[in-house]
């Protein structure tokens, strides 16, 4: 019997009604090993957005042949059994971006953690965009606030699953609401230390068991590493490669 591989896709964000991620898409897709794989979308950090659900369905299912299907989690939309069913019998489990601290709180009351867990040492691949990709390190810069008080509010760093190491940033390159990603993270790496890994809009880094490799949609995306060196913050690019890198050197200063 084949070993299964533990695969995360974590994508720094894009634009699903414009296809610009469509390279990680198919490739998140290649991964899966099949040709019409199952995927399971999570709204839960967009608050089970109807409409972003069906951006996803018409995305994934219509244009890239995936069989889709959704898990609504708030205001007890499914049951306990309907949430480890749908999964546990996934190809693939793509999870959507929005408020990172809201999604957490929820996955962790309900077990949706450990039924990930699960998934991830099954085979599944996991993958997301945002708070998507945040989800999957050990915890992330995230903008979660702003969904409370637009007006004031900061980064905070929320705890994800920690099934990868490091400080995810996504939207490297981005902003919220007129406050850059990117200076904002180099200030939080600096106060709290630890190995930062950041991402570009249409860019994304696959992480297949011990190995990585960054996947550019467009020619300018980016993935860095960003880290506190004699007291100085260092942003350093991370290559791409075709081949696939140790993540052991990923994550080490």
């Amino acid at each position: 019997m084949a070993k299964r591989r533990k695969i995360i896709v974590a994508i720094g964000g894009g634009t699903i009604r414009k296809a610009s991620t469509l390279p990680i898409d198919r490739e998140i897709i290649r991964l899966s090993g099949k040709k019409h794989p199952k995927l399971l979308f999570i709204p839960t950090a967009s608050s089970d957005s109807k409409l972003y659900w069906k951006i996803m369905d018409r995305y994934y299912g219509k244009r890239l042949g995936c069989r889709t299907d959704v898990l609504f989690l708030l205001n007890n939309a499914s049951s306990a059994s309907e949430i480890r069913g749908k999964i546990l019998s996934a190809d693939i489990i793509y999870v959507g971006g929005g408020n990172t601290l809201m999604m957490m709180n929820l996955w962790r009351r309900l077990g949706v953690d450990m039924l990930l867990k699960q998934a991830w040492n099954s085979g599944i691949v996991l993958c997301g965009a945002s708070a998507g990709s945040i989800c999957w390190f050990a915890s992330g810069h995230s903008d979660s606030l702003s969904f409370y008080n637009p007006k004031r509010w900061n980064y905070i760093n929320v705890r994800g699953l920690g099934f990868l190491k490091g400080i995810h940033c996504p939207h490297f390159n981005g902003h919220t609401l007129h406050l850059p990603r990117k200076k904002y993270f180099e200030r939080m790496i600096g106060k709290i230390g630890g190995m930062g890994i950041a991402v570009n809009n249409d860019c994304a880094i696959a992480f297949i068991d011990d190995c990585y490799r960054v996947i550019p949609a467009k020619k300018k995306a980016r993935a860095y590493r960003v880290f506190k060196r004699k007291g100085m913050v260092v942003t350093e690019r991370i290559a791409e490669d075709k081949r696939q890198q140790t993540a052991k050197k990923l994550f080490h200063r």
